[in-house]
């Protein structure tokens, strides 16, 4: 599939890391680090805007590296970005860690899904179909 994109970051246009990745891994365009404090949140610029088809949406989630490292993810995980979204893409990072974290022009800060989705359409009733499970949730099915 191919995916109109206009890159004006300094780094690479996204790409798949090994043949059998999901994501693609997307850069911060910064022009100074930027220091996210323990609990802090910042919008961190990726310089990439893009053009999705219709049934299409790109989800950023986290980089599992630096969450499990470093304690950074993506604070709107996923985070959705919509086929008629024309402006650049942000990433929303949070540090859950009790350490300050820097984050580098060029470093790998998330990662990129696109995936293909059904438009939904209400049917409004007065009576759901039974099932064995019913209303029972969190947690109801075990521990």
């Amino acid at each position: 599939m191919k995916i109109k994109i206009i890159n004006k970051s300094k780094h690479a246009l996204p790409k798949y890391q090994t043949a059998l990745s999901a994501g693609m891994d997307l850069y911060a365009n910064i022009e100074e680090s930027v220091t996210l404090k323990p609990l802090e949140r910042k919008l961190i610029s990726t310089g990439l805007l893009i053009e999705l088809p219709q049934g299409f949406e790109a989800q950023i989630r986290p980089r599992s590296g630096l969450a499990i490292k470093n304690g950074i993810t993506v604070l709107n995980t996923p985070g959705t970005i919509d086929a008629d979204y024309r402006g650049e893409i942000g990433i929303i990072l949070v540090n859950l860690s009790a350490e300050p974290f820097t984050i580098n022009d060029g470093d790998r800060i998330a990662q990129i899904i696109i995936a293909k989705h059904e438009t939904a359409v209400w049917e409004e009733v007065t009576e759901l179909d039974k099932t064995d499970r019913g209303a029972g949730g969190f947690g109801s099915t075990s521990i």
